[in-house]
């Protein structure tokens, strides 16, 4: 986490407060994590040297940016954002940091996820979901892991060849997960 500055990933009415631990508003009723929920989401997803990863709700491109320096180079990152102006914003602060292989997309409307860019190594979901997402289950690889809270539980979603292990770790708060 000391290798990505989250000042850079803040509005720049923000950037002051990038040593808080806790949410930052970002605008558009969207929050940058607090650092030590993202670290311990980061701890639980378990990110591998050449992995292929989806980051769902980017928001501003800092959890984007935090896993493109997990993967490194031989992996791929594809952070995947609604709202287009924060889409931008992550744009600018990744191209600064100039990681080819880490991109932000706008999402798709009626799309949870990039499927087609699927199966991803791992998964990470920075809203909050209702029910754990079907769509984003069958995006996961087999052998693979989806950090994502459901229902204000911090979830581990592992997927073997027999199918889907799913254990909780943990209350946290988050913005909701738009899912159509």
């Amino acid at each position: 986490m000391r290798e990505v500055d989250r000042a850079a990933f803040l509005p720049s009415s923000q950037r002051g407060r990038a040593g808080f631990d806790g949410p930052i508003r970002i605008g558009f009723g969207q929050t940058n994590s607090q650092p030590r929920t993202v670290a311990n989401m980061l701890r639980l997803l378990d990110v591998q040297p050449g992995q292929r990863v989806l980051d769902v709700g980017s928001g501003s491109g800092w959890s984007t940016a935090l896993l493109g320096e997990l993967v490194g180079p031989e992996g791929t990152v594809i952070g995947v954002e609604r709202v287009p102006e924060l889409v931008v914003r992550s744009r600018e602060a990744l191209d600064a940091r100039g990681r080819s292989w880490v991109e932000v997309r706008e999402a798709l409307p009626g799309t949870l996820g990039w499927p087609e860019d699927g199966p991803f190594d791992r998964i990470l979901v920075s809203a909050e979901a209702r029910e754990l997402p079907e769509q984003l289950v069958e995006q996961l690889a087999v052998d693979g892991r989806m950090v994502i809270p459901v229902r204000s539980r911090m979830l581990l979603v592992t997927k073997d060849e027999s199918g889907i292990e799913v254990s909780a770790h943990g209350a946290y708060l988050f913005v909701p997960l738009i899912e159509g």
